[in-house]
């Protein structure tokens, strides 16, 4: 596709380049080229394509006592050495050491608007600025990104403080469309990135052996659905990023003298990159790991490569839509289970880009509850309003979506805003200035694709409702998007034709593909078999790929070329075609998992390298693992069954099991959370009683 402006082709699909770091208080070494070009542990860029500049870069650091200027010209002219590219900056936001800066190249400079930055405290009081975040938003041609930079409370014990900090900046945090208010940040972008140093700590003492992303804190919340909800991260392959000794990465400094005493520092995961993105959007991480060789902080620097599916500002060739060529968004019906104490009625408010302004429905016509935690509401087609698109081509709008929030009538509209501490509410009624009204009955949000809707027969959704990250009730229903016919032209992506091979290469080995996006709270049609682009996946935890059994490295496929370039004349892609890890005489499978991995003190003698009882390794020296952990999985006995099993695994509908959640969930056996019977997912409901399906309604298909 064309800009209106331009005679020059407008990409389908961009590379994106995260990266974070706690630098320690100190300046960084010159040569920082490891942290750009993603190489080091875990999972890296091939050489080929390490070498190809990413559209976008965006660094955030903490502790970082350089001058705003001084820290974005040394990062352009880094990239310049290396990539003789003059980036150009998008944004810099800082609060106190923490900063953010988005660095884009040149040529889509011009397709950058919207920008709008903000920041919140998180420290003592909420008032000090040694922790929070700072972020950037903005609109690439007709995709909305966000990007969150944060440096959460430290210390092993303070869990839930940083849970708080996560829900303040979710809350607080001023980006993206003012008319999207009613939602938190985790709904107002296409693609929404999370990063920096979220501080979360090993829940073990230095005398358990536990496989360590058992017992990482970050995973441990988010199953309890206290954090981050439905986002998604690749799979750890990298060793903890914190506590190392500065100058070194061989050594892990385990004790930390503060004014309170000694402290202890398992080494630990603390920085991480995390994401969610609408539904049948495309985002596929590439890269996810940390520098071996950048050591003036106690951090390792952590970087991300993404490709990420963009859309254009669309321009129908046609121009605006006659009343006979009108398309329509109806709604047969909408049923929602709402957590909730009130027995108000409700209403449903419609937000999307592609209409004119957002559209209220009538108050529900029918509800009822058997229980007191919750509310069974109903909407027929007569209280639902009928939605008017902007443009009618189909090809604009497989790539909107339409959001929504329910209100009750009782809660006040300021229920789902989220203004800052100095904006008091105008519509908060007797709260006044106050931005958390009683929590009568909160509301919920939630986002529905309408690329699965379009077609002449209605279709179902079913997805999750959501406020301020937690999660409030569920909702479906069945809609339509009407497309009249002179409206249906449409063409295939890059992205999506890149997907389907990656689907045969991926069949062809008899594994299922599982997309990196496994907790996002997407909604999808029900019952239709999901595209190349919305690969099937679990609600909690995703399945990591296991590598190939065979010694032996297949072919790689050729790289894909650019959407309007013949395929026989292909050029690089970012999608990096992995090599087989050799399985002989190799390092132990997620050694960087293994406790046994370092030397931990105080821990039994058996850990010492065999042959050498009275000395102790280096600190990153492989060694012998006991026997109580060397089967981390339940099917480490035999790895051709268990990839056999995945083959073949029934996995539930995308995106969307049905809520309520089970109060335990068995999940697939996996070498870095143990077996299933080691890990047991607690169910945020915890009253069986409480449970939304205890009103007497059938679980949800």
């Amino acid at each position: 596709m064309k800009n209106k402006h331009s005679h020059q082709d407008e990409p389908d699909m961009i590379s994106v380049f995260i990266g974070t770091w706690n630098m320690g208080g100190v300046p960084p070494p010159k040569n920082i080229t490891s942290w750009i070009t993603s190489k080091g542990l875990g999972k890296t860029l091939d050489e080929v394509t390490m070498a190809i500049p990413h559209d976008i870069y965006v660094f955030g650091t903490q502790e970082n006592s350089l001058g705003d200027k001084e820290w974005v010209d040394f990062l352009r002219t880094v990239l310049k050495d290396f990539t003789e590219v003059e980036y150009r900056p998008v944004a810099m936001q800082s609060l106190w050491n923490i900063k953010v800066v988005v660095l884009v190249k040149p040529e889509h400079e011009n397709r950058i608007s919207h920008v709008s930055t903000s920041s919140v405290k998180t420290g003592i009081a909420n008032t000090l600025g040694n922790k929070g975040a700072v972020g950037v938003s903005f609109m690439f041609n007709g995709t909305s990104f966000g990007f969150v930079n944060c440096h959460l409370t430290s210390g092993n014990e303070k869990t839930a403080r940083r849970n708080q900090n996560y829900l303040d900046i979710l809350r607080l945090l001023s980006l993206g469309d003012k008319q999207l208010s009613s939602f938190d940040i985790s709904l107002r972008f296409t693609h929404l990135f999370w990063f920096g140093d979220l501080n979360y700590r090993l829940d073990m003492d230095i005398q358990e052996l536990e496989p360590l992303l058992k017992v990482d804190q970050l995973n441990l919340e988010k199953e309890k659905h206290k954090v981050f909800l439905r986002f998604g991260e690749e799979e750890i392959t990298f060793p903890p990023t914190y506590r190392y000794e500065r100058g070194s990465r061989d050594t892990y400094v385990w004790h930390k003298q503060k004014p309170t005493g000694v402290r202890t520092n398992v080494p630990s995961w603390c920085d991480r990159i995390l994401w969610k993105s609408y539904p049948e959007t495309h985002v596929n991480c590439n890269a996810y790991g940390c520098t071996d060789d950048i050591v003036t902080s106690d951090h390792s620097p952590v970087f991300g490569s993404f490709e990420v599916g963009v859309t254009s500002q669309f321009v129908s060739k046609k121009g605006l839509s006659k009343s006979s060529e009108q398309a329509y968004i109806e709604f047969e019906s909408i049923e929602a289970i709402v957590k909730t104490s009130s027995r108000t009625k409700f209403f449903i408010e419609f937000y999307s880009t592609c209409l004119e302004e957002f559209k209220k429905s009538f108050e529900n016509d029918s509800q009822s509850s058997d229980n007191i935690n919750f509310l069974k509401v109903q909407w027929s087609s007569r209280q639902l309003p009928t939605l008017k698109p902007i443009l009618s081509e189909i090809e604009y709008l497989q790539d909107q979506h339409l959001l929504l929030t329910v209100k009750s009538l009782d809660g006040y509209e300021s229920y789902g805003e989220c203004p800052l501490p100095h904006h008091a509410s105008t519509r908060g009624g007797p709260w006044g200035a106050d931005p958390q009204p009683p929590p009568l009955s909160p509301p919920g949000e939630c986002v529905i694709a309408l690329k699965s809707m379009i077609g002449s027969t209605a279709q179902q959704f079913l997805t999750y409702l959501s406020h301020r990250g937690e999660e409030t009730g569920n909702i479906r229903g069945s809609m339509k998007v009407r497309v009249p016919t002179e409206r249906l032209g449409t063409r295939e992506r890059l992205y999506e034709w890149i997907s389907v091979d990656k689907d045969e290469t991926t069949a062809s080995k008899g594994k299922v593909l599982l997309g990196a996006r496994a907790t996002q709270d997407n909604a999808k049609s029900v019952g239709r078999k999901p595209t190349s682009a919305e690969p099937p996946t679990t609600i909690l935890a995703k399945l990591p790929e296991e590598p190939e059994k065979s010694s032996t490295t297949a072919a790689p496929r050729p790289p894909a070329p650019h959407r309007s370039t013949p395929r026989d004349e292909a050029t690089p892609s970012r999608s990096k075609v992995e090599a087989m890890p050799e399985l002989s005489g190799g390092p132990l499978k997620n050694s960087f998992n293994n406790p046994a991995y370092y030397v931990l003190e105080g821990v039994p003698h058996q850990l010492l390298v065999p042959g050498d009882p009275g000395k102790p390794p280096k600190a990153k020296v492989q060694l012998a693992v006991p026997e109580r952990c060397q089967c981390l999985s339940a099917g480490c006995g035999d790895e051709s069954d268990e990839e056999e099993d995945l083959g073949t695994l029934n996995l539930p509908p995308p995106d969307f099991p049905p809520p309520p959640l089970p109060r335990e969930l068995e999940l697939p056996p996996n070498t870095f959370f143990g077996t299933s019977k080691e890990l047991l997912v607690s169910s945020r409901w915890e009253d069986p009683k409480s449970h939304p399906a205890a009103i007497g309604e059938a679980p949800l298909p």
